[in-house]
C-alpha cells in the first residue's frame, strides 16, 4: 500500500513538472501580452476605421455593430455579452486554457472599444477605411488566434453545429456572415454592406499571413534520376539540407530515390530553377506547410 502511495506521489510530481514546463510563467506572460496587443489592434480597426464609415465585420462583431447602431448602447457591452456564452462552450469543448485566453482577449477588446470610441476616424475615404481597417483588424485577430485565443464565438458555434450537420465549418460561418452582411445592407445601405464584405475578405487574408508568417515554409518532393546532383545543388546554392527517401514506381516497379526538402516561400522560385536546370523532366511537387520545428531548418532571406 505504501509502495502504491509512493508511486502515485512520484507520478503526481512528474505530472506537475511536465505541466509547469508546458505553461511556464514566461510563456504565459508572452502569450497574454501578444493577445493584449491583438485585441487592442482589433479595437483600433473597428472603432477608428470601420465604424465611423459604417463598415461592419462578420460574426459576433458584425451583430454587435448592428445592435449598437440601432440601440445606441456601447459596442463593448454587446461584444462581451454576446461572446460570453461561447466562453463557457469553449471551456467544455476545447479546454480551460483556450477559454481563459478567449475571455481575456474579449474583455480587452470590449474595454478598448469604449476607450477608442471618442477618437476621430483616421480617414473619411471609404476605400482607405475599408482596406486599412481590414488589415489592422485582421492583424489583431491573427495575433490572438496565433497565441491560443479567440475574439469571435461564431467559429466555436460553427464547430458545434458541424458535429450534428452535413455542413462544413467554413460553410456554416459563410451562412452566418451572409445573413449578417445582408442585415447590414438594410441598416447601413447596400454599398456599405459590399464594402463590409471587402473589409472582411482583407481581414481574412491578413489573419492567414499573421498565423502562417510572411515567409511561409513549403515542402518539396522531387523524383529524378539525377537526385544526387539536385541534392548537392540545393545544399550548395540554397544552403538547405535534403533527405533521400526510398521509393518504388507502381507501374514499372523500378527503385526510385525521392528528395524531400523544406524551403521558405521566398526560396521557391530559385529552388524550381535549380531543379529545372539539372533535370527538366524531374517530377516536382511543392506544398504549403503550416509549421516547421526542429532539425536544422532556419528561415533566411534570399540574396
Amino acid at each position: 500500500m505504501e509502495k502504491e502511495i509512493a508511486l502515485e506521489t512520484i507520478s503526481t510530481q512528474i505530472q506537475s513538472k511536465i505541466e509547469h514546463k508546458k505553461l511556464s510563467k514566461g510563456n504565459v506572460f508572452r502569450r497574454f501580452i501578444f493577445m493584449l496587443i491583438g485585441a487592442i489592434l482589433m479595437a483600433v480597426g473597428i472603432e477608428i476605421f470601420l465604424i465611423p464609415n459604417q463598415i461592419m465585420d462578420g460574426g459576433i462583431v458584425g451583430i454587435s455593430i448592428i445592435l449598437s447602431h440601432l440601440s445606441g448602447i456601447k459596442l463593448g457591452l454587446f461584444l462581451f455579452v454576446l461572446n460570453l456564452p461561447f466562453f463557457f462552450v469553449g471551456y467544455k469543448q476545447i479546454g480551460k486554457t483556450f477559454a481563459i485566453s478567449t475571455l481575456f482577449a474579449i474583455t480587452v477588446l470590449s474595454i478598448s472599444t469604449v476607450f477608442f470610441h471618442p477618437v476621430p476616424a483616421f480617414t473619411d475615404d471609404i476605400l482607405l477605411a475599408t482596406v486599412f481597417g481590414g488589415i489592422v483588424l485582421g492583424f489583431g485577430v491573427g495575433l490572438v488566434i496565433r497565441y491560443g485565443g479567440s475574439l469571435d464565438g461564431t467559429e466555436i458555434l460553427a464547430i458545434l453545429i458541424n458535429k450534428k450537420s452535413p455542413f462544413s465549418v467554413g460553410e456554416i460561418i459563410m451562412f452566418f456572415n451572409i445573413f449578417i452582411f445582408g442585415t447590414g445592407g438594410f441598416v447601413f445601405g447596400w454599398d456599405r454592406a459590399m464594402y463590409s464584405i471587402l473589409a472582411y475578405f482583407i481581414a481574412f487574408k491578413t489573419i492567414d499571413i499573421v498565423i502562417e508568417g510572411l515567409d511561409q515554409s513549403k515542402s518539396a518532393w522531387i523524383i529524378s534520376d539525377k537526385h544526387s546532383e539536385i541534392g548537392d545543388a540545393i545544399l550548395a546554392r540554397l544552403g538547405r539540407g535534403v533527405t533521400y527517401l526510398k521509393g518504388e514506381g507502381a507501374y514499372t516497379g523500378d527503385d526510385k530515390k525521392v528528395i524531400f526538402c523544406v524551403i521558405s516561400r521566398l526560396e521557391e522560385a530559385k529552388f524550381k530553377l535549380i531543379v529545372e536546370e539539372i533535370d527538366p523532366n524531374a517530377f516536382l511537387a511543392v506544398a504549403d506547410i503550416a509549421e516547421v520545428r526542429g532539425g536544422r531548418f532556419k528561415k533566411r532571406a534570399i540574396h
